[in-house]
């Protein structure tokens, strides 16, 4: 892991943020980084040249949603929890997006998705385009 405490912790120093140079720290550091590596860089391109400064920040950007709730990027949801309220008079509620399987109900941080999406391929089907 090219992440380290050390550079987050200068990371989130030139942010204005604070972060601690201890375990719990380091453990949300590993946490941060297996949802990046999940989520994201198992769907970069083979034929893409990745950034790894660009991965780092958004390891740092993970770390920094784990360390303030521990957990953040493991939440566990059921099949109906994956809509969204559309109407209050007759209570109605719409599947949201494609609401079937793990990426329905991952938590999506837009900043890190925009850092990181020019090196995904799109999968359609079983196919990569």
């Amino acid at each position: 892991m090219a992440a380290t405490v050390e550079g987050w912790i200068a990371y989130a120093e030139l942010r204005g943020d604070t972060v601690a140079n201890d375990g719990t720290s380091a453990a949300a550091l590993v946490r941060g980084q297996d949802y990046i590596d999940f989520h994201y860089v198992n769907r970069f391109g083979s034929a893409v040249k990745v950034d790894q400064e660009t991965v780092d920040k958004a390891i740092y950007e993970a770390s920094k949603l784990e360390l303030a709730t521990p957990g953040f990027w493991s939440k566990t949801y059921t099949p109906d929890q994956q809509k969204v309220l559309t109407a209050v008079g007759e209570i109605k509620w719409t599947v949201r997006g494609d609401a079937s399987g793990p990426d329905a109900a991952t938590p999506i941080s837009t900043k890190i998705d925009s850092m990181l999406r020019p090196y995904m391929t799109k999968m359609t089907g079983m196919f990569v385009i």
